[in-house]
């Protein structure tokens, strides 16, 4: 099964009031397993960087000026994005930046259907926590050395394997690899059937049978030589 988890940084809270995209960031998972592949773009927003906003990703207008403009990459991005899940940590706002953008450029929204928000998952399975990216990442023993600001491609990259925690560790990739390699009606109690290796008959040489009997015949009065009784 192919996903996306991605992340986005922009220049404020809501579309609508005129904020725009200018970073997205995606990693693509097959069964649960990062493949390598990822799409990252710096956008540029035609407007100001609000200070507020810059603290956060540290993005300026200066860095963003000569980035291309969200309808000058939106169709790659709906090639790599295609028809699989989307995740992201709180996914409503980063869903509303997108569909803006999208629609922005006459192009289809995302559907909400496709939308996995791993912030109500996070609620779900640990209530009364701390649900930020970092503070999953601390739970799940993830390394934020290297997230000195938010990052798009960097947040993507570490929601991903956080992700793959919330929803039953790496074991469970282990698993859907062995259905996808053998079928999934060849699966039976998580073991591919087909797959397995024919079983191999050994045989004692006349050699090791003589010294089997020899080291049976050392013992006195043994349990498996005395009569049946009934």
């Amino acid at each position: 099964m192919r996903e996306i988890v991605f992340d986005t940084e922009t220049t404020g809270l809501s579309f609508s009031a005129g904020h725009r995209l200018v970073e997205i960031g995606c990693v693509e998972l097959i069964n649960r397993v990062p493949t390598g592949r990822h799409f990252h773009r710096y956008l540029c927003p035609d407007r100001d960087m609000p200070v507020e906003a810059f603290a956060v990703h540290g993005l300026s207008e200066a860095f963003l000026a000569d980035k291309p403009r969200f309808h000058d990459v939106c169709d790659e991005l709906i090639d790599f994005l295609g028809d699989s899940p989307l995740i992201a940590h709180n996914a409503m706002f980063d869903f509303g930046f997108l569909n803006g953008e999208l629609g922005t450029c006459g192009r289809a929204i995302l559907s909400l259907d496709r939308m996995v928000d791993t912030l109500q998952i996070a609620r779900a399975r640990h209530p009364g926590a701390k649900h930020t990216l970092d503070a999953l990442c601390v739970r799940y023993g993830i390394d934020l050395s290297a997230r000195e600001l938010h990052g798009a491609l960097l947040d993507a990259q570490l929601l991903a394997q956080v992700f793959i925690e919330l929803t039953g560790g790496r074991q469970i990739a282990l698993g859907l690899a062995v259905e996808e390699a053998a079928g999934p009606e060849r699966i039976e109690f998580g073991v591919a059937k087909t797959n397995l290796r024919p079983a191999r008959v050994f045989v004692p040489s006349d050699e090791e049978l003589a010294r089997h009997s020899a080291f049976m015949a050392g013992f006195e009065d043994a349990l498996w030589g005395a009569p049946a009784t009934g």
